[in-house]
């Protein structure tokens, strides 16, 4: 399709016994199969057509040996999409790559921390970040998104040593201003903190919003303070950075793997290469990873434009149906993605015991799978996932309604 086509993403696609992880492994987490799941951030549509075809041509090929990423068709599609997109010049030789932005993350808090020392988050958390964490023995320290305050005091401690930046966030769909990023840099700098962004949802920003890459507010409050991370020879009073991101969430393809980062330092980045081709026996990517990047960042603009639209309008179908069967509710679609991060409190949704009783409801009554916010770090939320035909958002929102009133 050319730009101008229409997209249809109304069709259901039946995605049972694909080995998917939303739709076949639900009975892992919920204990029950068959339900209908709202779990997982992936999206029930095809990639982008654009994407499918690149990807059609390179199988047509046949041969699959070994491949490089550092090449041009790749690092020039990554900083077409960001001057484009974004409005903002990346340095591609600041470039690098891992399986997944995850593993990237583990990478970097291996080389920036040592078992034992903090790692500040907002919070609510993704969950992957506190498994990434906790699991490397380092301590996670958690602020409120809002609280200015508490972010300072936790990178003031002298043992915190990264600020994690979920940019948009996840659950809660928030997207930092400028304003916002620079503050946190300064304080990032003040406290000689390293700070590592990950940007993965940032191509679902929703229109009145704009997402600001780290490496626009990167360096911000420089020479403020003492800095932990000062060291000697290049790089010295510089603070680490890095930017992690994948064209895997925008575009629907995380199964092909593949993701890439910008790392500031470039000790830091020979390090973290070093680590990947040889610690980690990580020298060639997936070719099709590569494959489906470079043609969603080259041709597909117009694709991930009215899915945006479309899950727009998913979530504003969530609003007006809690809304009207819950007016006390307020609730109001996110800023970014597909997720909708749902405060039940103000209904009547109080404590565990209601917690419990909703999750039992959902799965018992409604059988429906709808991934409780204590997941996150926060009692009393759920996060509906509607990257999805409308006719599965609307019985998923309807279900939710449903266990509420089953409820309270």
């Amino acid at each position: 399709m050319s730009a101008g086509a229409r997209y249809d993403f109304d069709t259901v696609i039946d995605r049972r016994g694909t080995w998917s992880v939303q739709w076949d492994g639900v009975a892992d987490r919920f204990g029950v199969d068959g339900l209908l799941p709202f779990t997982i951030s992936d999206m029930d549509f095809e990639t982008a057509p654009q994407v499918l075809r690149a990807l059609r041509n390179r199988l047509d090929h046949g041969v699959f040996g070994y491949t490089t990423w550092q090449q041009d068709d790749f690092r020039s599609a990554i900083a077409h999409w960001y001057a484009t997109r974004h409005g903002a010049q990346i340095d591609t030789g600041q470039l690098v790559y891992g399986p997944s932005v995850l593993s990237q993350l583990s990478q970097l808090l291996q080389m920036w921390t040592v078992a034992g020392e903090g790692v500040v988050v907002h919070t609510p958390v993704y969950d992957g970040f506190r498994k990434a964490i906790t699991g490397l023995g380092r301590e996670l320290r958690g602020v409120p998104v809002e609280d200015v305050v508490a972010l300072e005091r936790e990178l003031a401690r002298p043992d915190s040593k990264v600020l994690v930046v979920c940019s948009p966030h996840n659950p809660t769909g928030r997207v930092w201003t400028r304003d916002e990023l620079g503050g946190m840099a300064s304080l990032a700098a003040r406290h000689g903190v390293a700070v590592i962004s990950d940007e993965i949802h940032a191509d679902l920003v929703h229109p009145g919003h704009a997402h600001v890459p780290w490496t626009c507010v990167a360096g911000e409050g420089e020479g403020e303070g003492e800095d932990k991370t000062q060291r000697d020879g290049e790089g010295k009073g510089k603070t680490r950075w890095a930017l992690l991101s994948s064209a895997s969430k925008a575009f629907n393809f995380p199964a092909l793997t593949g993701s890439y980062g910008l790392i500031g330092d470039p000790a830091d980045r020979a390090e973290f290469l070093r680590r990947m081709e040889t610690a980690e026996g990580l020298a060639s990517p997936a070719v099709l990873s590569l494959t489906a990047h470079i043609a969603a960042y080259r041709e597909a603009g117009d694709w991930l434009d009215q899915v945006r639209g479309y899950v727009g309008g998913n979530l504003a179908l969530v609003a007006e149906r809690l809304n009207e069967a819950f007016p006390d509710l307020g609730w109001e679609p996110p800023q970014a993605g597909y997720l909708a991060w749902i405060d039940l409190r103000p209904v009547g949704i109080v404590g565990a015991d209601c917690d419990e009783a909703l999750q039992r409801a959902l799965i018992e009554r409604e059988k429906v799978a709808v991934m409780p916010g204590a997941v996150y770090g926060a009692q009393n939320f759920v996060r509906l996932n509607v990257g999805c035909p409308r006719s599965k958002a609307d019985a998923g929102v309807q279900a939710l309604i449903r266990g509420i009133r089953a409820v309270v």
